[in-house]
Parts: structure tokens; sequence; C-alpha cells
């Protein structure tokens, strides 16, 4: 009875780590999409980028943002935000890279970039949990 509800705390947490992990995400796809409507369009930098920038920027939001709410840590760190950029640089590659390749298949570049987040969001969330704050996690 003790390991069931064990079982069924640590699996609610993992849902709720995830749900605001999504939350989070949805604010940097926000913060993502403006970034690169506005570097693309309005500053006229090249698509890529303009996508590679709009990825930083939401990078560092979402840093913030999971460091203190989806793993409530006591405070950022350096380190930390070090390992988070490189797992969203990860992500950044695999954005970019699929920004360039849809719309070069004709997809329109915002449809474009919603594809390269959420490819991006599956890598940097593994290593977030894996990685950037493992034992938090």
């Amino acid at each position: 009875m003790r390991n069931a509800t064990f079982l069924r705390s640590a699996g609610r947490n993992r849902v709720g780590r995830l749900t605001k992990f999504v939350v989070v995400g949805g604010v940097g796809t926000a913060i993502n999409t403006l970034a690169l409507l506005l570097l693309s369009r309005w500053a006229g930098l090249p698509l890529a980028a303009a996508s590679a920038l709009a990825v930083e920027l939401a990078a560092a939001s979402n840093y913030l943002l999971n460091d203190s709410w989806t793993f409530a840590a006591r405070a950022p760190t350096l380190r930390r935000f070090a390992k988070f950029n490189i797992a969203a640089l990860m992500g950044l590659a695999l954005n970019v890279f699929s920004v360039w390749l849809l719309v070069r298949l004709g997809l329109f570049f915002l449809a474009a970039n919603l594809v390269g987040i959420t490819a991006g969001f599956t890598v940097n969330y593994a290593f977030s949990v894996s990685w950037v704050w493992g034992r938090a996690a």
C-alpha cells in the first residue's frame, strides 16, 4: 500500500512538472514566434539568423521560469543556466534546421517554426530532466 501511494505521488509530480514545462514552453513559443516575426520581417534579418536569435531569447526566458517554477530551485545559477543553454542549443540546432528545411519545402515560415519548436522542446525536456536539474527532477 505504501509503495502504491509513493508511485501515485511520483506520477503526479512528474505529470505536474511536465505540465509546468509545457506552460513555460508555451510562453517561450509566444516569445519565439513574436521575436521571429519581428526579427525576420521588420528587422530584415535572414530567416536562419532570426530563428536562432528568437530561440535564444525564448531559452533565457524559459530557463528563468523553469528554474523558479517547474523545478523550484532555490536560486538560478550560472552553471545550471549554461547546462540549460547547451540543452536549448541542441534544440536550437534541430529547430533551425527544421525551419530551414520546411520553408524550402514550401511550408509557411511560422508553421515551420512551430514544428521546429516541437522538436526542440522534446530534446530540451529530456535533457532538462536528466541533466540540467537532475536530482531536482
